[in-house]
């Protein structure tokens, strides 16, 4: 997979086509820059939700004795698995050193000791093959009496259960991974029977069933999302009240698995059917199974209380205003999150009961203390998309008449309504035209609200709307125009930086096979134009190219991190970010990531990871944000904002739809196209528009039918003409090998650049090969076959890459 020995190891026996080693160490440089500890620290414990809180037990402190259960107090879940995670932080913080680290509690030394005797005898395995890792590890046998016996020193309890899953690993539906095994449950029965109090502790990146949690007599619950290189200590912060437990779920909680929407279509191994359609998550709870609730989108537990309340509903234009007032009326500091939700008119197209449309949360308030926020929305973006023509119009987002109710709460559950604002007769919000619909061979029914004879919503189903458009017409009406060819004239990328040329004619000065080169990668990870452990490089990836000033561009793995063969800090899981409801720290904390990728040779950075968490059990949810597409956007934006502050590039990544490991390179995605709108291209809408991130990575899996690499609708009629990217698009590592069905010449790199997908990454059609397979200069100048054009255009968006870096990078 890499040519190098330093960088990143080869995956011996693996079956999964896509697997990677570990990236090994070359420096011992563990310089990082200052502040990020501590900002990792902040965010890490903004991002711990406090579940349950009986009796207001937590926080803990008098230098409280805490006997500490559970092997995972050592061998903690720092990261999910893979290339997102795969990281090698300069230092790692476990609870039981965070613990005893701490001022304010005792860690039961006894029983802490024989743990680490324990784990030492049965260590977990340091390097194990790509797409085995464990989901969990082996708890250390204690008997009733064990328990009981360090009950006679203690009445507090700390359980800690871990979990842990990634690329190419998905949570399974048995014990150790969704589920409890049978000694965990034996632990948490004996310690919450015996012990006068019992906190646990639950230490993953992805939801896990918690029924549990109301089974056994616990005190006080912590969902811990993985918090990277200082995730013990951020933990250690909550317990204690250093930083008030504040945390909002990004995702339900069901009270079992098979409740969810999706249940029942995920993890097939040729495609997947969205049945649910726009109820993804609490749009689903919330409008057909509310029963089925375990702990609601955006719950989370404070050490006091607040009033929250609007001081109503103003329309400016078009903009909906919600002024929110919050006290602090408890006896502790805290923050609070103001949640903002709609519930629109059910009218012929069927909507959620609510969903998300702005939040804002406080700064940390004293006792007694208040904040003023003013939520704001555009109505607009409320609009539902019709892709049937039930509403006359087809291809559209539209707002039905009736009333649009707006409730604040503090999590979607407990919103209220605070106001509304009516729209009298149907309004037309944005004309567009059918994209990435499902093939009609492929059709479905799908879920749908409808109001029953009672008034109340109820469930109905119906066909998905199939594609009508002739991609081949789409295609031909939007080829570009070539310049014309000029030969070598002297001009350099540095005459265009500098303002002593213009782009299009330093562009015509390159014959096919420098065209051909700005297409793809350097043919392997790893490679030697870049730092060692890099995931590839682009630009100027052969030698004419960059006497001509084209510099190569060093991407490297993220988003836990920079994926390199040195020490680089390791961030809280993307799902522990959005956790906190904070983009401004979000922001700060990439700010000093791109200080980091500036001085260890990143120039962009393959993050953040931006698909829904559609199903639970997606092995890569940790690097997600949300199961909410408003949510993922504006955190996305934060992340890319931070990364490019300073002239680097930020990656956003999977586009699209990329919900689930199992088979992830050749599974198909069918779903409608409104909820491919509505729901799955909604974050990247938000992050594209508002943030203009430099480059885009598109997914393994198919979309309809068509691979995320090769989709013409999707990058280049919705990415390009409808938000106006013109960054650059590559692939994610390694393609499938396919013919354009509506242009039979094209195979492969000539398929993918006339859908502008510029960048073949890592550039080789093989795991051991260093070369190109010719299939992109092939049909070049034959009847349909790629343009000169076509190859411009994509190297013009590579360019513009480029020199976007360029422009302000670091020496």
């Amino acid at each position: 997979m890499n040519q190098r020995d330093a960088g990143i190891g080869a995956a011996a026996h693996s079956t999964d086509e896509l697997a990677q080693g570990r990236v090994r160490l070359q420096s011992q440089d563990r310089w990082i820059p200052e502040g990020m500890g501590e900002a990792c620290r902040r965010a890490a414990a903004e991002g711990v939700v406090l579940l349950k809180n009986d009796d207001a037990l937590l926080p803990v402190g008098g230098s409280a004795t805490i006997a500490v259960f559970g092997r995972v107090q050592r061998d903690y879940f720092t990261v999910g698995y893979g290339s997102g995670g795969d990281v090698r932080p300069p230092y790692l913080w476990n609870l039981l050193d965070a613990l005893r680290a701490s001022d304010a509690v005792e860690v039961d030394a006894e029983l802490a000791a024989r743990y680490e005797a324990w784990c030492d005898e049965h260590p977990v395995e340091a390097e194990p093959e790509w797409g085995t890792w464990p989901r969990s590890h082996p708890e250390m046998p204690l008997t009733a009496d064990d328990v009981a016996a360090v009950a006679r020193r203690t009445p507090l309890a700390l359980v800690v259960v871990g979990r842990s899953a990634g690329e190419a690993r998905e949570q399974a539906l048995e014990p150790g991974s969704y589920h409890l095994t049978d000694d965990e449950r034996d632990l948490l029965h004996h310690v919450s029977t015996t012990f006068e109090h019992t906190i646990v502790v639950v230490d993953t990146g992805n939801v896990i069933d918690l029924a549990w949690t109301r089974e056994y007599d616990l005190d006080a619950v912590l969902l811990a999302w993985q918090g990277g290189m200082e995730s013990g200590r951020a933990v250690v912060d909550v317990l204690t009240g250093v930083v008030p437990a504040g945390g909002k779920l990004t995702a339900t909680i069901a009270d079992a698995y098979e409740h969810y929407p999706s249940a029942g279509h995920f993890g097939g191994e040729d495609f997947n059917e969205y049945v649910e359609d726009v109820y993804v998550g609490y749009r689903y709870f919330e409008t057909f199974a509310p029963e089925h609730v375990l702990y609601p989108f955006g719950y989370g537990l404070g050490y006091t209380t607040f009033d929250v309340r609007s001081a109503g509903v103003t329309d400016e234009g078009g903009i909906v205003v919600v002024p929110v007032d919050v006290v602090n009326t408890g006896a502790r500091e805290g923050t609070e999150v103001a949640q903002v939700y709609v519930r629109a008119p059910h009218g012929l197209l069927g909507r959620p009961a609510r969903h998300l449309a702005a939040f804002a949360k406080t700064r940390v308030l004293a006792p007694g203390e208040s904040q003023r926020l003013e939520l704001r929305f555009d109505l607009d973006d409320v609009a539902a998309y019709d892709d049937a023509g039930v509403t006359g119009h087809r291809s559209a987002y539209v707002l039905e008449a009736g009333r649009y109710e707006v409730l604040l709460g503090t999590d979607v559950r407990s919103a209220t309504v605070c106001g509304g604002v009516d729209v009298p007769a149907l309004r037309v919000v944005r004309r567009l035209s059918e994209v990435a619909a499902v093939q009609p061979q492929h059709t479905f029914e799908r879920l749908v609200a409808r109001t029953g004879d009672d008034g109340g919503t109820v469930a109905g189903y119906e066909e998905v709307p199939a594609s009508t458009v002739s991609r081949r017409d789409r295609v031909l009406a939007d080829l570009p125009v070539p310049l014309e060819r000029t030969g070598d004239r002297g001009v350099t990328l540095d005459d265009v930086a500098g303002g002593h040329a213009n782009l299009d004619t330093f562009l015509a000065q390159l014959d096919d096979d420098e065209l051909e080169a700005l297409s793809r990668g350097d043919y392997v990870m790893d490679s030697a134009l870049g730092a060692p452990g890099n995931a590839g490089a682009l630009g100027g990836t052969v030698a004419s190219l960059r006497g001509k000033g084209v510099r190569a561009l060093t991407t490297t793995d993220g988003p836990a991190g920079i994926r390199l063969a040195t020490y680089t800090s390791l961030l809280p899981s993307g799902t522990a970010l959005a956790s906190t409801w904070n983009p401004a720290l979000v922001e700060r904390l990439n700010t000093l990531l791109a200080q980091e990728m500036a001085v260890k040779g990143s120039h962009v950075l393959l993050a953040p990871g931006m698909n829904i968490q559609r199903d639970p059990l997606c092995g890569r949810n940790f690097e997600y944000f949300s199961e909410d597409p408003l949510l993922t956007g504006i955190m996305g934006a934060a992340t890319v904002r931070g990364i490019q502050h300073d002239g680097l590039a930020a990656c956003p990544k999977h586009f699209a739809a990329n919900n689930q490991e199992t088979n992830r390179e050749h599974n198909d995605s069918r779903v409608s196209e409104r909820a491919l709108r509505e729901i799955y291209l909604r974050g990247f809408e938000i992050c594209v528009t508002t943030a203009a991130p430099r480059t885009i990575m598109t997914s393994y899996n198919k979309i309809n039918g068509t691979w995320g690499h090769y989709h013409h609708d999707l990058v280049t009629t919705v990415l390009r003409g409808e938000w106006g990217f013109d960054g650059a698009v590559m692939t994610d590592w390694w393609l499938r090998e396919a013919v354009d069905p509506d242009f039979p010449q094209l195979r492969n790199d000539a398929y993918r650049v006339r859908a502008q997908v510029d960048v073949n990454m890592p550039g080789a059609w093989g795991r051991e090969v260093q070369t190109g397979d010719g299939s992109l200069l092939e049909s070049l100048g034959t009847p349909d076959g790629i343009t000169l054009g076509e190859l411009q255009r994509t190297a013009r968006n590579v360019l513009r890459l480029v020199l976007s870096v360029r422009a302000q990078e670091r020496g």
